[in-house]
């Protein structure tokens, strides 16, 4: 069974290594103010970007040599590397950069790595998820939730999306301290503590329902 490797980089950017795969998630530009001083970078296999965003779409950041990542940014069906990817087209509330518009469709993503089923919701602006969209994402093992309000969901709008969807586990993304805290107040939630990084494997989800597991970033 091979283990799953999850870790943070702020923002909505993560990294999941799945043996000899590393998928890169919303990775952030060098023009991202999100970014810090360093810019993380990172060999990956695949990208993936929800929104065509500074915040959202940092992709150079993932080549190595002459190699450069497998880019999926957008709505339709995907198979790289034995994984079967599949992005619906949401709205976000993130209309414009710098003064110039940008594209509203946010993309949901869900992966299916190792038997584990992942949902990535990427920068969601919308309160609801359609019935639709629900019945194309449901059954999820592990989702990745945006909380931090603003152009995302705020923390009480996040929990009834995590409430309705039902993960067997969940990790808050694009979030502050304050967010993070009503994010799990919700819940009744306080006491759960960060952690550097999560290693899963198929069988850790057996029993899991609704929990929530929070990670700290490393940038």
């Amino acid at each position: 069974m091979i283990v799953m490797i999850i870790t943070y980089y702020g923002a909505e950017f993560f990294k999941i290594q799945l043996g000899d795969i590393v998928i890169a998630f919303n990775p952030l530009s060098k023009d991202s103010k999100l970014a810090g001083k360093k810019v993380t970078k990172f060999k990956a296999d695949i990208a993936v970007s929800t929104l065509n965003s500074k915040d959202f779409n940092g992709i150079d950041n993932l080549s190595y040599g002459d190699k450069d990542p497998i880019v999926i940014d957008g709505p339709g069906e995907y198979e790289v590397k034995d994984i079967f990817i599949k992005g619906l087209a949401t709205e976000s509330r993130i209309k414009s950069e710098n003064g110039k518009d940008l594209n509203k469709t946010n993309t949901i993503y869900t992966l299916l790595l190792d038997g584990i089923r992942i949902c990535f919701l990427g920068a969601l602006g919308l309160k609801e998820i359609d019935s639709e969209t629900k019945e194309a994402i449901d059954g999820v093992d592990l989702l990745f939730l945006p909380i931090g309000g603003g152009d995302v969901l705020s923390p009480a709008e996040a929990y009834k999306i995590y409430v309705k969807l039902s993960p067997k586990i969940v990790i808050p993304m694009h979030f502050d301290d304050k967010n993070l805290k009503q994010f799990l107040k919700e819940g009744g939630l306080e006491k759960i503590k960060a952690v550097d990084k999560l290693t899963l494997k198929k069988k850790d989800f057996e029993d899991k329902v609704g929990e929530i597991m929070v990670l700290k970033s490393s940038i």
